[in-house]
């Protein structure tokens, strides 16, 4: 029995799916400040505050799909 539990279509969005997520988390990092006594405000932009969950919740639903999805049955 040579059958394995992903198909190689499963694994590449596999893959996919966990680079989206590795995106999402670096578009998460930056805005420090040098100085402690300083807020900065920076931390509160679109990136931060949208599109990094956003690109976060679609490698999510990648890996959903990849694991989910539908087999070919052969």
């Amino acid at each position: 029995m040579n059958k394995m539990a992903m198909t190689p279509k499963g694994v590449k969005l596999l893959l996919a799916g966990l680079l989206t997520m590795i995106a999402g988390y670096i578009l998460l990092t930056g805005g420090g400040s040098v100085d402690k006594n300083i807020f900065n405000w920076s931390m509160f932009d679109f990136r931060r505050l949208v599109a990094a969950p956003l690109v976060i919740l679609a490698g999510i639903v990648v890996e959903i799909v990849a694991i989910m999805g539908p087999r070919s049955k052969k």
